[in-house]
């Protein structure tokens, strides 16, 4: 199989997640609550042949078109993604993920003594405090955090 081979093909609408860091597509299905049960054709390609990046991971999610709001989720998890909007086989819009100030029943805190953690009726939230290099705090427990903490809220 040639490097020029398409492995997961074209889409007529929707939106493509390109140049996420390999090994990474599952972990940004899961931020974006992905499950694949939601009746659009979802494609997944992992560890594809890249040359900027060596291998790298793409997920198309055919007839959704996702927000900034959405994908900006996925700074901490793939800083380096590129979001196109695709309408009719072609680009409409593209654009990077960018940093929010906050996270939102997105990631868990890592704290096992956060009441975010508890049975109680809480959404967990992550502050961003520092964008570069990535500084974070849970609302609730205040405990700081590094990015690769972080696990996807489920």
């Amino acid at each position: 199989m040639s490097e020029d081979t398409l492995l997961v093909g074209r889409i007529r609408n929707g939106t493509v997640l390109d140049h996420i860091e390999a090994g990474r597509a599952l972990m940004v299905l899961s931020a974006l609550n992905i499950r694949g049960n939601e009746g659009d054709v979802v494609s997944v390609g992992m560890n594809v042949p890249s040359k900027k990046l060596g291998k790298k991971d793409i997920v198309k999610v055919e007839n959704r078109f996702l927000k900034a709001s959405e994908t900006n989720r996925l700074a901490l998890i793939a800083p380096r993604a590129t979001v196109n909007i695709i309408r009719d086989y072609k680009i409409v819009e593209k654009r990077s993920v960018q940093l929010p100030k906050n996270f939102v029943g997105v990631f868990k805190c890592p704290n096992p003594t956060c009441i975010s953690n508890r049975r109680e009726p809480i959404t967990p939230e992550i502050y961003v405090l520092e964008k570069e290099p990535p500084l974070l705090q849970c609302k609730y427990c205040a405990r700081i955090l590094q990015p690769e903490e972080l696990t996807a809220e489920i």
